[in-house]
């Protein structure tokens, strides 16, 4: 495989394209490394290569004539990739796709980056190797170059050695143990050294699938679980943030489609299905909302009839979801009942379908800033039915969530699926 590496710095890649099993495979002729040195391109006698931007702004821009004769210099430059944070993550998955090419271009910027007209000209696609900012692309082509080039048939030296690790098979990798046997006191696990490989196969299997729930969750959406692996993620201990989250449901004050405060009804429907709901995500609990004396009656004979009566008999299960449930006159009775349950006075956070367009407003929550909260205090998250919450609820919160489909005109789905939704959003299992 060959490597054409653009960059003004090439000697930085003297010492790691040397080293170890990566120095061999130049030897053996499974990689090759060319340098593109752009100031080789740039005009004047002191071959500047950056210039300010256009607009004024902080740092120096590439500039485009050199880069465009550096690349252009290249016979065969194969896919074209440019490190940068702007670009689709690295993947294991996109290394092995890129591990089937003859040749591969690395364009490493410098500064505050390249002139963007270099994507125009060339089929250049953007690659990050992390969520975070280097000197230069330099850093980011060295780990490419090796995650590509170890993929190689014959550059590890053993077939296996390239696939049997972190992200191969979507989870981390399994920790490893050799001689002595105890050090200090520490001993190898006695699985290691029974022989019995169908069990050492499942501890390593175990071992990588708590990593991955451990370190990086994320992950696991994407791998590939028997349901021997989903039962023994499901025996294993784990944060629940879900305990400190609360959601409350307000049938008044809301709005009607003209904008006007109104009471709406509690329903059957809602209460059934946000209980099951919070209890399935193991949340805090659910608050109705409504000062409407029938209301409150009506919702009290219906969590009587399933937590007391002829319906918990029939359906223990339903009566287990709308234990979660409590019915108070407004959401600062709902917020006290929070602080006597947890000794904390809880976060508020609302819900809305529109965002908030006044001069000035603040931009609104995302998910992650409330996942923030939740690790440290309760929160309880406001859900409005009709139209919406009105203004003085809105006014008691810290922020409002930003709308479930912001980037779409049509927004309106029913109070259930917003929950549910938000609350997946919030609380998936990874």
């Amino acid at each position: 495989m060959n490597f054409h590496i653009v960059s003004i710095f090439p000697h930085y890649f003297e010492s790691p394209l040397s080293a170890g099993l990566m120095g061999k495979g130049v030897e053996s002729g499974l990689v090759a490394f060319d340098h593109i040195d752009v100031r080789h391109f740039a005009g004047g006698i002191h071959k500047s290569v950056d210039d300010r931007p256009f607009g004024g702004g902080p740092g120096m821009l590439l500039k485009l004539d050199p880069m465009v004769k550096a690349l252009s210099s290249i016979a065969s430059p194969g896919r074209i990739l440019m490190l940068s944070p702007r670009g689709a993550p690295l993947t294991q998955d996109r290394v092995r796709e890129l591990a089937r090419e003859e040749d591969i271009t690395l364009i490493c910027g410098r500064y505050e980056g390249i002139d963007e007209r270099l994507l125009d000209l060339f089929p250049i696609e953007l690659v990050s190797v992390g969520d975070f900012v280097l000197n230069g692309g330099e850093a980011g082509a060295v780990c490419l170059i090796e995650a590509v080039a170890r993929l190689l048939p014959g550059f590890m030296g053993h077939a296996d050695s390239g696939e049997d690790e972190s992200f191969s098979s979507g989870l981390l990798e399994y920790p490893h143990f050799t001689r002595p046997d105890v050090f200090e006191g520490l001993a190898v696990p006695e699985v290691l050294r029974t022989g019995d490989h169908a069990r050492i196969e499942q501890w390593r299997r175990h071992c990588s699938l708590e990593a991955t729930l451990r370190q990086r969750p994320d992950l696991l959406p994407q791998a590939r679980l028997t349901v021997e692996d989903v039962d023994h993620l499901r025996s294993l201990r784990r944060s629940r943030p879900g305990r400190n989250l609360y959601i409350a449901l307000v049938h008044y004050p809301v709005l009607n489609k003209f904008g006007e405060k109104v009471a709406v009804s509690v329903t059957n429907l809602d209460l059934h299905d946000l209980a099951r709901l919070a209890r399935t995500y193991g949340l805090g609990g659910f608050y109705v909302v409504t000062p409407i004396e029938d209301q409150k009656t009506l919702a009290g004979q219906i969590l009587a009839h399933w937590r007391e009566g002829a319906g918990k008999a029939v359906n223990p299960d339903r009566a287990e979801a709308l234990s979660t449930v409590s019915v108070f006159d407004d959401v600062d009775a709902a917020v006290l009942d929070i602080e006597a349950q947890t000794g904390q006075c809880p976060r508020l956070a609302a819900t809305s379908a529109r965002l908030d367009r006044a001069p000035g407003a603040e931009p609104a929550l995302t998910y992650g800033n409330v996942r923030k909260w939740l690790e440290e205090s309760p929160v309880l998250l406001v859900f409005g039915t009709g139209h919406g919450l009105a203004s003085e609820v809105l006014e008691k919160a810290e922020g409002t969530l930003r709308p479930i489909r912001y980037m779409d005109d049509y927004n309106h789905l029913s109070v259930r699926s917003a929950v549910a939704i938000t609350i997946d959003r919030l609380m998936m299992d990874e």
